[in-house]
């Protein structure tokens, strides 16, 4: 089976995009590294150093320290689909991400959004 491209793309580039969306929104990069944290168990120092090896999408998830357990209360669609009936689990911790961001981006409060 041939891998998703979204998978191959450098975790760089997507969190720039992430970057972007949240600043055009009023909203920090400060605030995407809490939602990364959170989500990821990823620290200051070990994102930084994921950017900078350069790694793809899926390796960085699959070196994420640890999934956060409250990671199951996202719930909604994104990209047309429902995060919580994703099948494979790393599509579904990518598209947690995502719903994350996109929930920053539309100014809900950071204690929802990291689901307090």
């Amino acid at each position: 089976m041939e891998k998703a491209r979204i998978l191959m793309m450098p975790f760089a580039s997507i969190y720039s995009l992430y970057v972007q969306k949240a600043e055009k929104k009023g909203r920090t990069k400060s605030e995407v590294n809490e939602i990364i944290f959170w989500l990821t168990g990823y620290d200051e120092p070990s994102l930084q150093q994921q950017m900078i090896s350069g790694v793809d999408l899926e390796t960085f998830f699959r070196q994420a320290p640890h999934i956060n357990p409250n990671a199951s209360l996202i719930k909604g669609v994104i990209c047309g689909y429902r995060v919580e009936e994703i099948k494979d689990e790393l599509m579904q911790k990518i598209r947690y991400l995502d719903k994350l961001i996109d929930e920053l981006a539309k100014g809900k409060v950071m204690e929802k959004i990291l689901r307090k």
